[in-house]
C-alpha cells in the first residue's frame, strides 16, 4: 500500500533539510565534486554524439579528456598569464583613472568637484579602495598557502571528478532511476525530463552563449587597441548568463576605460560601443534562439533570486547549485499548478455538477469553461 501523502511530505521534508545541512557545512569539501558533475553533465552530450559515431563510452571519454588537455595547456600559455597580468595593472592604474576622471569634472563640470565636495571625496576613495582591496586580493589569492593548495585541489580532483562521472553517466542515471519510487516513477521521470530540458537549455546554452561572447569581446577588445581589453572582455563573457548584466557592466567598463584612453579620438570611442552593440544584436537574434532556445521555463528575476538568496545562504557553492536548483522548483511548480488546476479545490463545483446530483446554474452550465 502507498505512503499517505502526509507521509510522504514528512520524508521528502528531511531530505531537503538534511540536504541543506549538508550544503551549509560541507560546502568548501563539495566544490571540487560539484564543479565536476557539472563538467560532466555539460560534456554528456558531447560523449553521446561520439557514441552514435561509433566509439565506446571509454573512446569518447579519453577523446573528450585529451581534448579539454589540450585547450588546457593552450589556455595556460597563452591566455592565463596575460589575463592575470592584466587584472593586476587595472587594479594598479584604478587610482590614476580616477583621478583623470575628477581632472575631466572638474574642466568641464567644475562645481562638481569643488574642494571637499561629495564627489571629488567619493572618486578618491573609490580609487584608493580598488587599489588596495585588489591589490590585498590578488595577494592573498597568489600568496597564501592554503590557496594555493585548494587551486591545485581543484585542479587535480575535479577532472579526475569529471572524467569518471562522464564515463559513468549512463549507468549512473539508470542506477537512480532503479532508486526511484515505483508509484510514482512516471511522474518522476517526466519531471526530470522536464528539468533537464531546462537545465540543458540554459546551462549549456548560455555557456556556450558566454564563451563565445567573453572570446569576442576579448579578441575585438584587444583588436581596437583598448587596455585591458582581455578583461574586460572575460568580465562580460562570465556575467552573460545573468541577462543584461553582463552587457551592461562590461559595455559600461570598456566605454570607460575607452573614454581615457582615446579621449580626442571619437571614431576608436564609437569602435568599442560597437563592439557591444554588434555582441548584443548577436546574442540576441542568433546565438540565444540557437543555443538556449525561446522557452527555457527558466525566468531571469526567477534565476537572479536564486543567485542572490543561494548565494548568501551558502556562498560560492550555493551559487553553482543555484541555478539547477531553480530549474528544478521552477517545473515542480509548474507540476504543482497543473495538479492544483485539475483539482476539485481550483474547479470546485463545476466537476462535480453539484455533489447533491443538481443541475449547474444556468451561468456555469454555459460558460466557457464547461467541460
Amino acid at each position: 500500500m502507498a505512503l499517505p501523502v502526509r507521509d510522504q511530505m514528512k520524508y521528502w521534508g528531511v531530505a531537503a533539510v538534511v540536504f541543506a545541512v549538508v550544503l551549509w557545512y560541507l560546502g568548501n569539501v563539495l566544490l571540487p565534486f560539484i564543479l565536476g558533475g557539472a563538467i560532466a553533465y555539460f560534456l554528456d552530450p558531447v560523449a553521446d554524439r561520439l557514441e552514435r559515431m561509433g566509439l565506446s563510452r571509454a573512446m569518447a571519454t579519453m577523446v573528450i579528456t585529451l581534448a579539454a588537455i589540450l585547450i588546457f595547456v593552450i589556455l595556460a600559455l597563452a591566455v592565463v598569464p596575460a589575463l592575470v597580468r592584466q587584472a593586476a595593472d587595472l587594479i594598479e592604474t584604478a587610482p590614476k583613472l580616477f583621478q583623470d576622471l575628477r581632472d575631466f569634472l572638474g574642466t568641464h563640470f567644475p562645481t562638481l568637484v569643488d574642494e571637499g565636495s561629495p564627489m571629488r571625496e567619493a572618486l578618491a576613495s573609490i580609487g584608493d579602495t580598488v587599489k588596495e582591496r585588489g591589490a590585498e586580493l590578488l595577494n592573498t589569492a597568489l600568496s597564501s598557502a592554503m590557496s594555493v593548495i585548494n587551486i591545485l585541489m581543484l585542479f587535480v580532483i575535479v577532472p579526475v571528478v569529471a572524467v569518471y562521472l562522464l564515463l559513468d553517466w549512463d549507468r549512473m542515471v539508470a542506477r537512480i532511476d532503479e532508486l526511484l519510487p515505483r508509484d510514482h516513477v512516471s511522474v518522476i521521470r517526466q519531471i526530470a525530463r522536464e528539468i533537464d530540458a531546462t537545465l540543458a537549455g540554459f546551462v549549456r546554452g548560455m555557456g556556450s552563449v558566454c564563451l563565445i561572447l567573453g572570446c569576442y569581446y576579448a579578441i575585438a577588445l584587444a583588436l581596437v587597441g583598448l587596455n585591458f581589453g582581455l578583461v574586460v572582455g572575460v568580465i562580460a563573457g562570465l556575467l552573460t548568463f545573468i541577462p543584461y548584466v553582463g552587457a551592461i557592466i562590461g559595455g559600461a567598463l570598456a566605454i570607460g576605460l575607452a573614454l581615457f584612453q582615446f579621449w580626442g579620438e571619437w571614431y576608436w570611442i564609437a569602435a568599442v560601443a560597437g563592439i557591444f552593440f554588434l555582441g548584443q544584436f548577436l546574442e540576441g537574434n542568433f546565438l540565444t534562439p540557437k543555443l538556449v532556445g525561446s522557452s527555457i521555463g527558466l525566468h531571469p528575476v526567477w534565476l537572479i533570486l536564486a543567485l542572490s538568496v543561494f548565494g548568501t545562504l551558502f556562498g560560492f557553492v550555493g551559487m553553482l547549485v543555484a541555478v539547477p536548483l531553480a530549474a528544478a522548483l521552477g517545473v515542480i511548480m509548474r507540476f504543482v499548478i497543473t495538479q492544483y488546476k485539475d483539482s476539485r479545490l481550483y474547479r470546485g463545483l463545476e466537476t462535480d455538477g453539484y455533489v447533491t446530483g443538481q443541475a449547474a446554474p444556468e451561468h456555469l452550465a454555459t460558460g466557457p469553461e464547461t467541460r
